[in-house]
């Protein structure tokens, strides 16, 4: 079975839901809900323990956690489908468990070789980490939905557990949104400066708010 993310231009789109099957303007609050939800999970963890692992566990926990309620079916679960994204086929859905395992294993070792906060080289490697880790993320697409909103969700937990500022992204206006995916498309071909940048971007402007 295959989902693709290609729609006839103009079409309004539907989904099933635990409250029967919606329009997408009334399903766009219920993912603002759901990420809500999340956030607030993570913000728990972290503030009883801010050595939390990120694991594959973890990572199904705060899916279901954020869009279980909407999607019971498979909310928190891996996807069983293939899934086109932007005319690119994701990796098979077979492979996923075994992907999201070496991620998080990676992702360990990576963060135990970080610089000292207190050495300048700190945050640019930081940056690097969070660009790897989001594009990783959103490629391997574990979940038949949200993988983005996961994505920095997860990237929230990640600044957190490095001391910095929980920013987010900025995807809501057009442009920005526009700006994210063409990053994430140079990603895709090799290049993930462009990711970097939007971060290094977004926690500038939360120093400069602090």
């Amino acid at each position: 079975m295959k989902q693709t993310s290609a729609k006839p231009k103009g079409a309004t789109s539907y989904k099933e839901t635990k409250f029967g099957i919606i329009p997408r303007s009334r399903l766009l609050k219920l993912e603002i809900e759901g990420t809500k939800k999340g956030l607030n999970f993570i913000f728990k963890l972290v503030s009883k323990d801010k050595s939390v692992e990120i694991t594959p566990e973890l990572i199904c926990q705060l899916h279901q956690k954020a869009f279980g309620w909407i999607f019971p079916k498979w909310a928190g679960k891996y996807r069983k489908i293939q899934v086109t994204v932007s005319g690119k086929e994701t990796p098979s859905f077979y492979l996923v468990p075994e992907m999201v395992m070496n991620l998080c294993e990676d992702l360990k070792e990576r963060l135990s070789h970080l610089p000292k906060r207190a050495e300048k080289s700190f945050i640019i490697e930081a940056v690097k980490l969070l660009a790897w880790f989001q594009h990783k993320f959103v490629f391997i697409h574990p979940f038949q939905d949200y993988n983005g909103r996961m994505s920095r969700m997860l990237t929230i937990l990640l600044l957190l557990k490095l001391r910095l500022p929980p920013t987010e992204i900025k995807v809501e206006k057009k442009a920005d949104r526009s700006r994210y995916i063409k990053a994430m498309q140079k990603a895709d071909d090799g290049d993930i400066s462009f990711l970097e940048n939007i971060i290094s971007e977004t926690l500038l402007e939360s120093f400069s708010r602090i």
